[in-house]
């Protein structure tokens, strides 16, 4: 199931429209920051579909009737474009674990390039509720070869994918590849992907914007 968060209106859309436009761009907290919202907007969003259970806490003046998320999920991000989305997101989930894979494309030529996968540090997963964050999902090669490496540390029970900003075809692929329970959360989807796997109009490189050009 795909969730895209931009068919409704809400602030969610400010924040997209303004790590879009080239002029504020130039601010990278700004970016940093706008990507740290939009993360936490998408924790809330997962958090509705969490399983939760009823319980008291007592208050100055007597009991009151609360539910609780019964277990805080793992995050998982892709360095580096991905952490100040994952801030947002443990913003929320202040409990939970965190998961860090290194995945970056390996050029052979300017259209061609392999997804490099050369670190993990992650806890145990097995049997855990696990959220794979990445700001842009291009063509879905980066998420699948991070779930796949992220099964080393045991099967999820299920899992959340959020985006940013992502393709129809990336959305396709990485349906292919992950378990068909798997939810998607989506910022907005954009049609055109370029041969050098850009998104068009997207936002450009997420990471050079949040933390300087890489060389």
């Amino acid at each position: 199931m795909v969730h895209n968060l931009s068919l409704q209106s809400s602030i969610l859309t400010t924040y997209l429209a303004e790590i879009r436009d080239v002029n504020i761009q130039k601010d990278a907290m700004r970016f940093r920051r706008n990507m740290e919202r939009i993360g936490e907007i998408m924790a809330y969003e997962v958090s509705k579909k969490l399983p939760a259970s009823p319980t008291q806490v007592i208050t100055p003046l007597g009991e009151a009737q609360v539910t609780q998320i019964e277990n805080q999920p793992v995050l998982a991000t892709i360095l580096r474009a991905g952490l100040s989305m994952h801030s947002g997101l443990l913003n929320y989930f202040d409990k939970a674990e965190s998961a860090f894979v290194s995945a970056y494309r390996k050029h052979k030529n300017s259209e061609e390039y392999d997804i490099m996968v050369e670190y993990l540090a992650a806890p145990n997963i097995d049997g855990k509720t696990l959220i794979i964050s990445d700001p842009m999902l291009a063509t879905g090669n980066s998420m699948v070869m991070v779930y796949k490496a992220l099964l080393r540390q045991g099967k999820p029970k299920r899992i959340f994918v959020v985006s940013t900003i992502a393709t129809p075809d990336a959305l396709d692929f990485v349906k292919r590849h992950l378990p068909d329970t798997t939810e998607y959360y989506v910022g907005a989807i954009d049609e055109e992907l370029t041969a050098q796997s850009y998104i068009v109009p997207g936002l450009g490189d997420a990471g050079d914007l949040a933390y300087g050009e890489k060389y």
